[in-house]
């Protein structure tokens, strides 16, 4: 038993020592408040009855964006995701400089009339998602924000919402999920503050590593894709983002994707949906294949 003198000369046992009550007691309270933390944040999953997934990709002028559109489609072909809700929009780019990579025939082909052009009419985008926020929080779902980008988009969604004054909790039922230090810095600084204090902000490991607790799926020596995917819808969606990639990367001072100039495949972006939708345990863009081409 370990023992203290006081400045009498009493020994008291530390177990009775008043400080070891106050000490032990906010310890157990800190740890209590931890785990029911982590209770909650294990129980936000996403519901393919009731919620949307929204993926927004960027575009400029990483030509990453295509690829990630093909694996895309590719994952929601899958029977496990055929049915899930989901809406793309193109042009979600942030204060980066530099051209962006038009990739409207990728969408039409990939998303049919699923999806809105941010570059062409910002705010017809805006409104147009809106109205698919709208009715699915109404209805009890959630919504689910891929930023295969930056995040202004989704601050000037989320403050379309939040004008119109619903009473809906946007930070517990707009979760946005964020896989680049790039992007985030290349959101106007005001944007990012506002999304991350209005959502349900998840910054998760980069999708252009292994092994980081997330999937990799940046792969400059990957090409088995065509023995893989037998859907001919999906080789064409494949070989359209491979030719449009081709055709725009590194071009007129756009971002030079080191992976795909080697003839591999960068669908990094895909890494935040397979967070949301559970499949953090893919390993690399083999594994995904494996699982999804067929």
């Amino acid at each position: 038993m370990l023992l203290k003198t006081n400045k009498n000369h009493t020994k008291f046992p530390m177990k009775h020592n008043p400080l070891v009550f106050i000490i032990l007691a906010t310890f157990v309270i800190t740890f209590k408040g931890f785990a029911l933390q982590n209770e909650a944040v294990k129980a936000i999953t996403f519901n393919k009855e009731r919620d949307v997934l929204l993926v927004q990709f960027d575009c400029k002028t990483d030509v990453d964006d295509l690829h990630t559109v093909a694996a895309l489609a590719t994952l929601l072909s899958d029977s496990k995701f055929s049915e899930i809700r989901y809406h793309a929009v193109a042009g979600t780019y942030g204060i980066q400089e530099g051209l962006y990579v038009p990739p409207n025939d990728l969408f039409e082909l990939a998303f049919g009339n699923n999806w809105s052009d941010a570059n062409e009419n910002f705010n017809k985008a805006i409104e147009q998602v809106k109205t698919i926020v709208q009715t699915t929080l109404e209805n009890q779902g959630d919504i689910w924000i891929a930023e295969a980008g930056q995040s202004d988009f989704t601050a000037g969604l989320i403050k379309a919402i939040v004008s119109d004054d619903t009473g809906i909790n946007i930070s517990e039922r707009i979760h946005v999920v964020q896989h680049s230090d790039w992007n985030e810095k290349s959101t106007s600084p005001e944007n990012l503050q506002f999304v991350m204090g209005a959502s349900d902000y998840h910054k998760i490991p980069d999708g252009n590593a292994v092994g980081n607790g997330t999937p990799g799926f940046n792969d400059a020596s990957y090409t088995g894709w065509k023995d893989k995917i037998k859907n001919p819808k999906l080789v064409e969606v494949w070989n359209l983002s491979i030719e449009i990639s081709n055709r725009y990367n590194g071009k007129e001072g756009r971002y030079t994707n080191k992976a795909i100039v080697a003839g591999g495949l960068d669908f990094s972006d895909l890494t935040e949906v397979c967070w949301i939708l559970g499949l953090s345990d893919i390993k690399d863009t083999t594994q995904f294949f494996n699982l999804f081409a067929h």
